[in-house]
């Protein structure tokens, strides 16, 4: 199963309405919002790597008050 995870920077003050959105999501599995570099991360996970690229680029990285992303593909895991 494809996994990812979708690190993002966000507009000041938006972190509940970001979460919410994700959370409507359902191949994102968790999201956080976070101290660091980054302001949330995401886990999202599907069927496929298509479908993963698919939810990335449409699903996340098009909702409003996301200035940038990084993802990272999951290659192993336990």
């Amino acid at each position: 199963m494809p996994k990812a995870f979708v690190f993002m920077n966000i507009d000041a003050g938006a972190e509940n309405e970001i979460l919410k959105s994700l959370r409507d999501v359902p191949e994102v599995k968790e999201s956080y919002f976070v101290y660091g570099v980054y302001d949330v991360v995401a886990k999202i996970e599907t069927d496929s790597m298509d479908r993963l690229k698919e939810v990335i680029t449409w699903k996340v990285r098009r909702l409003d008050k996301i200035r940038s992303t990084l993802t990272t593909i999951v290659s192993e895991g336990k």
